[in-house]
């Protein structure tokens, strides 16, 4: 009954949105859940094999054609009218089904971890469409691996006091980030990303800040509100962002950002290739490989390509150097504040980022291009105008804010995790009001949707 619950609930929760997509859910999750059984009763290596390029082809296909047909259609019409043989292509006027791309990896986890038997074929059909479809992580992660979430739904959940108080928290916090943050930044960062060419370099810094800014809070406030949303029901899900921004170079700011992502492309694809065992021509390669197809999984853009092969050269040389796991543990751990050293590598790798950030929000690469050129003379030194300065002060007010309490907080898996729960219970909950007054305070007049739903 409580898997029954779920599904209904997730079912609605999807078909609010547009009730005909629900048939691709259906679909995926009845193709996974029979290739599983079959899986399960097959031990013939090439049967397997047979059966796991079935689930890879119906997942990956539905994906590619909802996602990339246009792209690819587009592409090549302009290469070909590169070389002079013009031609006038067919494209669809597709919807891009809000979430495909999250929980078309999460059923093909479970494909591949039955096939390389890492993980038992379910025999309940209920239990398995709860895991598909599970509402809170549905649309935008995150990723939850079958080996984690699945037995979850195998097992009665009964209420628990403690995880529910801490769930609140979570997305407590999470709808700080979004609303409070993300959105703030993103109507100062749409104003000048849509006008870049009228504005001086250091306002267009600013624009990159702002967006640099906007999308941590959108997407980690997301992942906080569905984490705590599924504590509340009695279920655990991987943390999906580890304070990021506090990272001391790329390879650190990658084991925080987007985990379930990162972790998933790391285990599916980087290790079967290879990973960094096979030499190092071979390392580099799957480097950029994997680095590319992140950047082409979050859209049909070339943007979303170079961001992902810029990260892949901030990536190499640590690799190469064997220095990609040297920041392991936390940051200023057992102190207030960071050493003038670390506060360097921050500095350093936060300014690296801003820079990829710029390539995934532009439009197009020329505009990419454009921004930055716009950006990185001497205008930059100059005082910000053509925005509203007000706004733009209190946004920045906020951000400082924000940071320094996930900076206290960041030895938890959410900064109020454990912030606060030493202090007299008047200091805590008036922290907690105070929270939730910038959020009614500070939230926009009109609806910002989640940057992650059009991936």
């Amino acid at each position: 009954m409580q898997n029954a619950l779920i599904v209904l609930a997730s079912y609605v929760f999807y078909g609010w949105w547009d009730w005909r997509f629900l048939f691709l859910i259906f679909f995926s999750t009845v193709v996974d859940y029979s290739v599983g059984r079959r899986l399960g009763d097959t031990a013939a290596p090439d049967a397997r094999k047979i059966l796991l390029f079935f689930s890879l082809f119906i997942n990956l296909g539905l994906l590619g054609f909802f996602k990339y047909y246009n792209f690819f259609v587009e592409s090549f019409t302009e290469a070909f009218t590169i070389f002079g043989y013009p031609f006038d292509p067919y494209t669809l006027s597709i919807v891009l089904p809000v979430g495909i791309s999250f929980y078309t990896f999460q059923t093909l986890s479970y494909s591949i971890d039955v096939y390389q038997k890492r993980l038992e074929p379910s025999n309940n059909f209920l239990a398995f469409s709860a895991f598909v479809s599970f509402f809170p992580q549905l649309v935008a992660g995150p990723i939850e691996r079958a080996t984690h979430l699945l037995p979850q739904f195998l097992r009665r959940r009964t209420f628990s006091y403690p995880l529910a108080v801490d769930g609140m928290r979570q997305i407590l916090w999470g709808f700080f980030k979004k609303v409070v943050i993300a959105d703030n930044c993103g109507e100062l960062a749409n104003e000048i990303f849509n006008n870049y060419e009228a504005h001086d370099g250091s306002t267009l810094l600013l624009g990159a800040l702002f967006f640099t800014f906007q999308i941590y809070g959108d997407f980690s406030g997301y992942s906080d509100i569905a984490i705590g949303t599924a504590r509340l029901l009695g279920f655990d899900l991987m943390q999906n962002f580890a304070f990021p921004y506090f990272s001391r170079d790329i390879a650190e700011f990658w084991r925080r950002w987007h985990i379930s992502l990162t972790t998933w492309f790391r285990d599916y694809v980087y290790i079967p290739l290879g990973g960094s065992r096979a030499g190092k021509w071979v390392t580099i390669r799957n480097v950029f490989i994997i680095f590319l197809v992140s950047g082409f999984w979050h859209g049909a853009n070339w943007t979303f390509i170079v961001w992902g092969a810029l990260n892949a050269l901030y990536f190499l040389p640590l690799l190469l150097a064997k220095k990609n796991r040297q920041h392991q543990g936390e940051i200023a751990e057992g102190r207030v504040l960071p050493s003038f050293k670390e506060l360097t590598q921050i500095a350093v790798t936060f300014g690296l980022t801003v820079v990829a950030w710029i390539f995934f929000r532009s439009p197009t690469v020329g505009d990419a291009i454009q921004y930055l050129g716009g950006m990185l003379n001497f205008t930059l030194l100059s005082f910000p105008s053509a925005i509203d300065i007000g706004q733009a002060a209190y946004t920045i007010t906020l951000i400082v804010l924000m940071l320094v309490i996930e900076w206290f907080g960041r030895f938890g898996l959410h900064a109020l995790e454990r912030l606060g729960l030493e202090w007299h219970w008047v200091f805590r909950w008036s922290f907690y009001a105070f929270i939730l007054m910038c959020i009614l305070i500070f939230i926009p007049t009109h609806e910002t949707p989640f940057i992650y739903f059009q991936f």
